[in-house]
């Protein structure tokens, strides 16, 4: 198969292929953020325990897990939201989640 050449107004003389399709395992992002909260919320609370019962590390590291932990409860609720505009089909909501 030949590559496709840029013609001199910049377009290509063959068109490309279409990019096949993502995974619907690869599509999924419950269990990326529910992983990725659930660390935060272990590493807070290992933190927690470090600061306050030992004294051992910078209260800018509990800080950090916390505000994971607080944005990762934020995307589920961003995730939620668009889910159910999507199902209910309101005009402003992405499609096929």
């Amino acid at each position: 198969m030949a590559a496709a050449r840029e013609t001199d107004d910049g377009s290509f003389s063959e068109p490309l292929r279409p990019t096949p399709p993502l995974s619907p395992r690869l599509l999924a992002l419950w269990p990326v953020v529910i992983v990725g909260t659930t660390l935060w919320a272990l590493l807070a609370g290992v933190l927690a325990i470090a600061h306050y019962g030992f004294a051992t590390t910078p209260p800018i590291w509990l800080w950090t897990a916390v505000s994971g932990v607080v944005l990762g409860l934020l995307g589920m609720g961003v995730m939620v939201v668009q889910r159910s505009g999507s199902r209910s089909g309101r005009k402003g909501a992405q499609r096929g989640l």
